[in-house]
């Protein structure tokens, strides 16, 4: 009982109406209002080589997690990376990246190991086996080596719906350090899908469903 409790304040407080259907699996939009229709604008590379352009690599890896519920699990492991089935939000980014064979823990740790106190959660003590999963120290990272995009959403206006595109990267700080991936999927009025995972297990949500402002929208340089 006191966990049911606490999982519905967490979605009073920090997410807005509708959410809880999107995490359900039921999708449901506005019949009423117009279809916008925004261009698919992300990059075209294939690095991998396997016949799909790395953005989508990095969506179809991140859908496994809600395909399969991966259950939230916040957990510290010995190597670093939790059993397929579990994990948190920063779990869905990486196995997002590596859809598109992107080790952004090898990339993560290289760079914590370089430069610690640039690094809020390593506190000058660099951990492999959890630095990487740590919301904070994925927005440094991508600060860094990632391209920076608007963190304005404006739901119906296709100029700034078109710099929403599949694969970017969300974060979240303000009272709730949280990390998402864009989806390829849109609502009606344009506004992008997320796939992410919080409790109870990944799911995939419209980013309008966020009331915590976006502190980070980031895209990978395929």
């Amino acid at each position: 009982m006191i966990f049911l409790v606490g999982l519905v304040g967490v979605f009073i407080f920090q997410f807005r109406d509708g959410i809880i259907l999107d995490s359900l699996g039921f999708h449901f939009d506005n019949p009423f209002i117009e279809t916008v229709d925004v261009p698919h604008l992300y990059s075209t590379v294939d690095r991998n080589n396997n016949g799909v352009a790395d953005p989508v690599d990095v969506v179809k890896a991140a859908r496994k997690e809600v395909t399969q519920r991966t259950t939230y699990e916040s957990n510290y492991y010995a190597g670093g990376y939790p059993p397929d089935d579990e994990g948190v939000c920063t779990d869905v980014v990486w196995r997002g990246l590596f859809g598109a064979d992107i080790s952004l823990k090898d990339l993560m740790d290289e760079d914590i190991a370089a430069n610690p106190e640039l690094y809020p959660r390593v506190n000058g003590k660099p951990d492999s086996n959890i630095d990487f999963r740590r919301v904070p120290n994925q927005n440094v990272y991508f600060q860094r080596f990632a391209e920076s995009l608007t963190t304005e959403l404006i739901p119906g206006d296709v100029e700034n719906l078109k710099e929403w595109q599949p694969g970017d990267i969300v974060v979240f700080l303000d009272g709730f350090h949280h990390v998402a991936l864009i989806s390829d999927k849109r609502a009606r009025d344009g506004t992008p899908y997320v796939i992410h995972n919080n409790q109870p297990f990944a799911a995939e949500v419209k980013l309008s469903s966020f009331r915590t402002p976006i502190a980070g929208h980031y895209r990978w340089n395929f």
